[in-house]
């Protein structure tokens, strides 16, 4: 594999009325960039979305991981679970990240993809509906991407469900939702893999479907 230098910088970003903290990898003449999305209950320091941020830069794919809830918001969020199913709103400020991200001069740029878990990825395909000029590629993991329903069918960009063989639940509905994409969409399914993917290996299979995506799609090399 192809050593890249990349660098990890956490920045503070002020959109539309709130600031957001973002951790942003950038390997050396990366073309592209991923921008997360957050599951249930989750947040930037995902120990699991650190692994994949990592895994996608040692293919030369940045990558920016937000907190998509304010301070406020997520201690609300922690005792209510309210705002982790309100994918308007997470959508809403993911787009939010997408329009940053147009008018930097150093990040404007790279072409983008969305990477979602749980009800992040239902935001990451209703941003991706809102803003098919700018989303290139998405990628859910143990999506809740059932959730995006009214913005299913404006989903353009090539979409890849990423589901646990132990995650029946979501692993029907991402069957139900693959059925009413007219994009192009792929669903792979884990085997062993919980909603978490948190045996051995599952994560890292993740990690790996995800970058074959992200490469094929954004930076136009076939896998």
């Amino acid at each position: 594999m192809t050593e890249h230098r990349v660098e990890v910088r956490t920045q503070t970003v002020k959109l539309a009325g709130v600031e957001l903290i973002a951790d942003v990898r950038e390997p050396a003449n990366a073309c592209a960039l991923v921008i997360f999305a957050h599951g249930s209950g989750s947040g930037r320091l995902s120990a699991r979305n650190q692994y994949v941020a990592d895994a996608l830069a040692a293919r030369g794919l940045g990558s920016i991981i937000f907190d998509l809830l304010t301070e406020a918001e997520q201690r609300l969020d922690n005792e209510t679970g309210e705002l982790r199913f309100d994918i308007a709103l997470l959508a809403k400020r993911l787009i939010d990240v997408i329009d940053w991200v147009a008018s930097d001069p150093q990040l404007g740029t790279l072409r983008i993809g969305l990477f979602g878990a749980s009800t992040g990825a239902a935001a990451a395909l209703w941003a991706a509906a809102q803003r098919p000029e700018r989303v290139a590629a998405v990628v859910s993991r143990g999506g809740r991407t059932d959730l995006a329903g009214p913005m299913l069918d404006r989903v353009q960009a090539p979409t890849l469900h990423i589901v646990g063989s132990c995650d029946v639940l979501v692993l029907e509905l991402n069957r139900q939702v693959d059925r009413l994409l007219s994009c192009e969409r792929h669903l792979e399914v884990v085997p062993g893999a919980t909603h978490l993917f948190e045996e051995p290996g599952t994560l890292a299979k993740a990690a790996a479907l995800a970058g074959d995506w992200f490469v094929k799609y954004l930076q136009h090399i076939s896998v």
